[in-house]
């Protein structure tokens, strides 16, 4: 008698791991459930912005550490304000026996609507101690009073 495992999505990794299961003829090389054998983990790392409303501006914060002013695009496309970042690194070491190449890259991009109230060509951005700080004033608003009807007499 045979066991019947029904999955709710056919992907890659389930047909892999079926095949390889490790409980079945033959112990595994590497087991494919294991968390750092992960084919649907996210691979873009995306820093978490925090917004705030002011009587007189918006204010993002975006947590990016390890990178540099010049590392950050800021941008501004009708009423899309986009922030980007590209870095790469290379690392060259070489000794008598040996030769070491190690590259890093890494990459994000945010988007945020801007709202109708929000000056966009006075856009402010500044980044200390690995924050990204962007302010949005506002634009003033004029209450208007409300149309008042007067009777004729």
């Amino acid at each position: 008698m045979s066991l019947i495992v029904k999955r709710n999505a056919m992907t890659l990794p389930s047909l892999v791991s079926d095949f390889f299961d490790t409980g079945r003829m033959f112990p595994s090389l590497f087991d494919i459930n294991d968390p750092s054998f992960d084919f649907e983990r996210e691979t873009m790392v995306v820093p978490e912005a925090n917004i705030v409303e002011n009587d007189k501006d918006y204010g993002i914060e975006i947590a990016a550490p390890g990178l540099d002013r010049k590392d950050f695009k800021v941008s501004v496309d009708g009423n899309i304000l986009t922030v980007s970042s590209e870095k790469s690194e290379n690392k060259k070491e070489e000794r008598k026996n040996y030769k070491r190449k190690e590259f890093s890259y890494s990459a994000f991009m945010r988007s945020f609507s801007l709202p109708e109230n929000c000056l966009a060509d006075k856009i402010d951005a500044k980044y200390e101690n690995g924050i990204l700080h962007l302010s949005l004033p506002k634009k003033e608003v004029n209450i208007t009073k409300p149309a008042k009807e007067i009777k004729v007499s």
